[in-house]
């Protein structure tokens, strides 16, 4: 199943109903298509932490969404395959070709086996253009699928800071709130790094785009209104994931939900519902520990298993501390978060979709059960961060003298990291280390534990006899 951008919605609906995308399709066309998926069956959470009735799954798909949140969750999948001796589907460098859809041939050790049982990985999880016709060439069709959304109006001020010298419309634009103003003066489909700047969620899906239409000021009317749980996308995660909303107080309507447009097009429904025949979760940023706890449930897996540290976070700007009490500037907030969700129209709608659908699979685990499972991760969380880190916290780069443990820094924003405590024991150090390890160089440490160097050993001088 190769996705491209097709040059009429007409096209785009052939593909779809030719690839199984559909409500009465799915269970057909789409399997002849890939003999042995198994399609997502309904979940049922489990029986609590102390019945066991399951095993731990350890064939996973994570599609790595960009600015969502999602290194924090490779940071699990890459501690826990590490420590489970599981093999990773990794790439050459660090990414599988992206802006390009995955290609099998990408991955490194990657050979054609003609069984399920004889592919040896158990992770894929590096960033990628999701495309499932190759994804199954590398991992079994009974893998566990999952990935992350972000409302995106807070993806687009992490992109605009994060990706300014990459994307040509951000670089021309002097700041994110003039270019969301007229965005059609800086931005041209197929420019050098423009997915970064419009539907970046939707693209890292894999998704065709349906054919350009004008931008309405308005965000699309939900066709099925319920309950949305949201917070403001100014409010940034803290340091070490400390949500600003909870399941206790997470009954907030978002601030621009006043639409008055017709109902989201088919063309995006379908693609909504192949997603949710794909993917067995879909986390939400918004709720990164609620997604957490609901993760480790359906790969029965305990807390510790999913209990880590924010990765790849950018220090807070000072958009982000505004005070509330300057209501003009608290309005131009509001502002600049409706342009950049009607901007990102499809990126919305699939927000919105998996908002609700990480809603609904909370109330079946149980609010009060997910608040105790909730209050615990948190605290093993912060009594890792005293144990581990100088200062409790994330900190500034230029504390960060030690290179493995250094983030990359990209974009205008510096990007946070950690300083272990001194007089660690042999013990705590490892574990603290592999928590606070970047990406790039967890990854590193995998290839090389997967493919160890090869030594070339000098060659003996030989040995002057004596006359």
């Amino acid at each position: 199943m190769r996705l491209w951008r097709p040059r009429s919605l007409g096209v785009a609906l052939g593909v779809f109903l030719t690839i199984g995308f559909g409500l009465q399709l799915l269970g057909g066309p789409f399997q002849r298509r890939f003999p042995g998926l198994q399609l997502r069956q309904s979940w049922t959470p489990s029986l609590g932490p102390s019945v066991k009735s399951c095993l731990p799954r350890q064939r996973l798909v994570f599609l790595k969404t960009h600015k969502s949140g999602s290194s924090s969750v490779l940071s699990v999948l890459h501690r826990y395959g590490d420590k489970q001796g599981l093999r990773f589907a990794l790439p050459a460098h660090y990414q599988f070709g992206y802006p390009k859809l995955f290609q099998a041939s990408k991955v490194k050790g990657y050979h054609p086996q003609s069984s399920d049982a004889k592919k040896p990985f158990h992770i894929l999880c590096h960033h990628m253009r999701f495309n499932l016709k190759e994804v199954l060439r590398v991992m079994p069709p009974d893998s566990f699928f999952f990935s992350i959304v972000r409302d995106p109006a807070a993806l687009a001020r992490s992109a605009f800071s994060y990706y300014k010298s990459t994307s040509l419309a951000f670089r021309k634009a002097p700041s994110l709130a003039a270019f969301l103003s007229n965005p059609r003066a800086f931005y041209r489909p197929g420019g050098r790094g423009n997915h970064y700047a419009r539907n970046l969620l939707w693209f890292d899906f894999g998704l065709p785009f349906p054919p350009e239409t004008r931008v309405s000021s308005h965000l699309p009317r939900d066709p099925n209104p319920l309950q949305l749980h949201a917070v403001p996308s100014g409010a940034g995660l803290g340091p070490l994931f400390q949500p600003t909303a909870t399941v206790a107080n997470s009954h907030q309507q978002p601030a621009s939900s006043a639409p008055s447009d017709s109902g989201p097009s088919s063309f995006i429904q379908w693609g909504l519902a192949w997603l949710d025949s794909v993917f067995d979760l879909v986390m939400v940023a918004e709720y990164f520990d609620e997604s957490l706890v609901l993760l480790a449930d359906a790969l029965c897996w305990g807390l510790d298993d999913v209990v880590g540290f924010m990765h790849n976070a950018q220090a807070s700007g000072s958009e982000q501390r505004l005070s509330a009490a300057n209501k003009s500037v608290v309005s131009e907030e509001q502002q600049l978060t409706a342009r950049a969700r009607a901007w990102n129209n499809l990126d919305w709608a699939l927000y919105t979709h998996f908002n609700r659908s990480l809603w609904a699979r909370i109330r079946q685990y149980g609010q009060s059960r997910l608040q105790r499972a909730v209050a615990e991760l948190r605290a093993r969380r912060e009594a890792l961060a005293k144990r581990c880190l100088m200062g409790g916290e994330a900190l500034d780069p230029k504390y960060i003298t030690d290179v493995r443990l250094r983030p990359l820094q990209f974009g205008s924003a510096k990007v946070l990291g950690y300083v272990l405590q001194s007089g660690l024991s042999q013990k705590d150090r490892e574990e603290c280390e592999r928590l606070a390890t970047p990406e790039l160089q967890y990854k590193d440490k995998l290839d090389a534990k997967q493919f160890p160097p090869t030594v070339s050993l000098p060659l003996k001088t030989p040995r002057t006899l004596p006359p």
